[in-house]
């Protein structure tokens, strides 16, 4: 995809402040610090655009990226990060859950996870919420740059074998350093928007 156009939007909490627009919007979700600020500044080839975090759990808010006058990419908060209250992760999961849940614009979900690690119970809750929703997702193994290419693809069958997807599910590794995946990643955003776009 040729980037011509890329901006924040908006910040939001609640329905009421989400975007008053019918673009399409391709949601970003998963654990607190794998990286989802970071495939957005890659993405859109900005440095920073969406803000890189060194402390997990910091993104408490939705916040909207506008593409090209065309289409959203929404970065959701970080799930599953342990060093807040309950009340806190309460508040995040309904933010999350409300936004999924009753966004019509929503198309598909980019759902991403540390490759170097096995998947948490948090991402097989969330892969069973988007199985159960039926919309497109895809699983993006981040981080890829920190392991060896010998253990590449070991890391993405345990990561398939542990969320139980299918063959046809796609994983894309991922990494910010590297830029690998990139072109992957927005090969599949641009067939989950085909003929959703705005003229």
């Amino acid at each position: 995809m040729q980037i011509k156009d890329v901006g924040y939007e908006v910040t939001a909490v609640k329905p009421e402040q989400y975007p008053d627009r019918s673009w399409p919007e391709i949601a970003l979700v998963g654990r607190s610090n794998v990286g989802k600020s970071s495939l957005i500044n890659t993405l859109v080839n900005r440095k920073n655009l969406a803000k890189v975090g060194n402390t997990p759990g910091k993104t408490r808010v939705i916040n909207f990226f506008r593409v090209n006058q065309d289409f959203f990419l929404v970065d959701l908060p970080g799930y599953g990060y342990a060093k807040v209250s309950k009340a806190e992760k309460a508040a995040w999961s309904d933010m999350i859950e409300t936004y999924l849940n009753t966004r019509e614009q929503l198309k598909a979900i980019i759902m991403l996870v540390d490759i170097r690690h096995a998947p948490t119970e948090d991402d097989r809750m969330m892969l069973d919420w988007l199985k159960f929703q039926g919309k497109p997702f895809l699983i993006v193994a981040t981080k890829s740059d920190k392991i060896s290419r010998n253990q590449m693809n070991q890391r993405l069958q345990e990561i398939r074998r542990n969320l139980a997807l299918d063959s046809d599910s796609p994983i894309i590794p991922f990494s910010a350093e590297s830029k690998q995946g990139r072109d992957a990643i927005w090969h599949w955003v641009e067939e989950q928007l085909g003929g959703g776009l705005p003229a």
